[in-house]
């Protein structure tokens, strides 16, 4: 989702996606293909070819550190560029042992245990060698919760680490310069995901650790790494990943859109980070998007409390309004405005033409008497009056304001 976002509106630029499952990219990706074979699936280099021929496609980017492994080990077998540095640094990111043995020279490195013999003192961290975020993870209070581990293979055991935990968004060019940090607090965690999320000063200690791990890696493109503070207040490293974050998005908000500079790059353009320099927080919820079954050509919409709210103009409707422009939809404004409604509309911006035609009618008329058309139309007003009097007498579907969401195609 952060991938689209970022790169929708970006000239010359059109966005594919595919998946395995019908997830919410369908609402989302004008081009998508869902039900795509999975890569452990026989024929998934076969279609993802044909896609590639079929769409044209310039540049892959995946979305999961296993398709990153996968791709990085099928690269000659595969007719596009992929968006991944190779295969020695796809799969020392995916792993934590691959990772804290690479590093276990540096002080920044957290102590692993590889044996329950080696645990001195308790509590301990568990979490699994490949996974993402603190998923399947848990403090380890005894030896015995360690005895109990159903595939202890699968799982590294590193010192326990009480304070802040931060991730930092990077972005190394092909030339091996990390062109940006961006360090972001972890505030609140849903599902092992950073729902809350706020830009942090970055200090030499976490610029000193980022360019160690961005040039021993190799790393090449959008990435990240994750700190958290020992007992002593040192950070340590918890992972790295070579590919987009959908926190990234904090700092595309002051400028700095990682997929398009992985875009960049990886098509051999030169390119340079300019970010704003402000805090920006960020806090994700669920976001819901509809598909309904209802065709309709014309809208007619009412003005007052309904195009404005509380007298100004309601910019949620507004955009409602343009999407339903860009349909090639007929909208039509129908209003009891008591007083001048060019001056109200030129007061408020609104340009007249935005409307294929504007019925004014007086307070005491019925505004179901000036719909003409019987099919393929819908009718939307704050009042719920006026809703009942169109749905009774010309049986139409009818909206107040808080439903025009549900019309909305946000596939792009």
């Amino acid at each position: 989702m952060e991938i689209h976002l970022a790169l929708k509106d970006v000239m010359n630029i059109r966005v594919v996606g595919a998946s395995k499952r019908e997830d919410h990219g369908r609402m989302l990706y004008a081009n998508y293909y869902g039900d795509f074979p999975n890569i452990a699936e026989e024929n998934f280099l076969e279609e993802l070819n044909k896609l590639i021929e079929k769409e044209s496609i310039d540049l892959i980017l995946p979305t999961h550190d296993t398709i990153l492994v996968y791709m990085a080990r099928n690269l000659d077998k595969i007719r596009t560029r992929v968006a991944v540095p190779g295969l020695w640094q796809a799969e020392i990111c995916r792993s934590k042992k691959k990772i804290y043995h690479l590093f276990r020279e540096h002080a920044f490195n957290p102590k692993v245990f590889n044996t329950p013999d080696d645990i001195a003192v308790y509590p301990v961290y568990a979490k699994l060698d490949e996974g993402q975020g603190s998923k399947g993870a848990f403090v380890v209070h005894n030896r015995q919760q360690l005895e109990e581990l159903p595939d202890p293979d699968n799982y590294v055991i590193m010192e326990l680490l009480p304070g802040e935990e931060l991730t930092i968004d990077c972005f190394t060019n092909r030339h091996g310069e990390v062109l940006f940090m961006g360090p972001r607090n972890r505030k609140r965690v849903f599902d092992g995901v950073s729902v809350n999320s706020s830009s942090v000063e970055l200090t030499p200690e976490i610029e000193a650790i980022g360019k160690i791990v961005s040039d021993t890696i190799g790393i090449r493109g959008a990435w990240y790494f994750q700190l958290k503070k020992d007992v002593e207040g040192r950070f340590k490293l918890l992972e790295a990943s070579v590919k987009v974050a959908g926190n990234m998005n904090v700092f595309r908000g002051i400028g700095v859109n990682f997929p398009l500079l992985m875009v960049y790059d990886y098509l051999d353009y030169d390119v340079e980070v300019i970010p704003n320099n402000y805090r920006i927080e960020v806090d994700r919820a669920l976001f819901s998007r509809y598909n309904v079954d209802l065709e309709y050509d014309t809208v007619y919409i009412d003005f007052d409390d309904t195009i404005t709210k509380e007298g100004r103009v309601n910019q949620n409707v507004m955009m409602f309004l343009y999407h339903q422009k860009n349909k090639g939809r007929t909208l039509k404004l129908i209003t009891k405005h008591a007083g001048n409604l060019d001056e109200t509309l030129e007061s408020l911006a609104i340009h007249n033409g935005l409307f294929d035609t504007i019925i004014h009618i007086p307070m005491e008329e019925e505004k179901y008497k000036y719909i003409t058309e019987k099919e393929k139309v819908i009718f939307i007003d704050n009042a719920y009056g006026e809703r009942l009097k169109i749905k009774r007498m010309l049986n139409l579907p009818v909206f107040d304001v808080d439903a025009l969401s549900t019309l909305i195609d946000w596939r792009e």
